[in-house]
């Protein structure tokens, strides 16, 4: 993910608008239609703004203890209709226990 590791920085993933034209783009270009979006830690900065934005373009979503869960509220998540699994590990005791209550 831009930003992220060794990859430079990129200014258009600054915002979440931009996070989420930046994941549409990737999908676009990868050809996929209605893909099941999996979300593992940092990744969670580009998967739930996509989620919350354009949900109805995947066919499911797995989040893996995924980072920024608490940057949206309850009535956000309660108005996604996408199937989701959540997974998170039993030894994780700070975040996917957030991730999950959020």
């Amino acid at each position: 993910m831009p930003g992220y590791g060794d990859s430079p920085p990129v200014e258009t993933v600054a915002t979440v608008q931009g996070r989420v034209a930046f994941l549409d783009h990737v999908l676009q270009e990868l050809g996929m239609r209605r893909p099941v979006l999996i979300s593992p830690s940092m990744s969670g900065r580009f998967a739930l703004p996509f989620l919350l934005a354009r949900g109805d373009r995947l066919a499911g979503f797995v989040p893996i203890a995924p980072v920024g869960t608490k940057d949206y509220t309850a009535e956000q998540y309660r108005r996604v209709q996408t199937p989701t699994l959540i997974l998170y590990g039993a030894r994780d005791t700070s975040l996917g226990l957030q991730a999950l209550q959020n």
